[in-house]
């Protein structure tokens, strides 16, 4: 039986705690406006799908979302933004 209630006694602490937290965690809502929903990861699509937050961009030319420094490397073009402008709005 002592056994029993040191095991409780030692575990007390840890329950009223996670219960504190609870407590302050729902006032803290309750008094508050709820912060908006973080955004997700990559749902910054153009109009084009291309993801800009992971670097890509649209070109014409090659008719698909590219990294322009990637692309310039690929091509032989200068890794600047006239030159991407430049090479991506040509026609083949």
């Amino acid at each position: 039986m002592k056994r029993v209630k040191g095991v409780v006694m030692a575990l007390l602490p840890l329950l009223a705690g996670g219960v504190l937290a609870g407590e302050a965690e729902t006032s803290a809502t309750a008094n508050g406006p709820e912060s908006p929903p973080a955004a997700m990861l990559g749902s910054d699509r153009d109009a084009h799908g291309c993801i800009g937050s992971a670097g890509y961009t649209w070109c014409a030319r090659e008719r698909r979302c590219v990294r322009p420094w990637e692309l310039a490397q690929a091509r032989g073009f200068p890794v600047t933004e006239e030159a991407f402008r430049a090479y991506c709005a040509a026609t083949q």
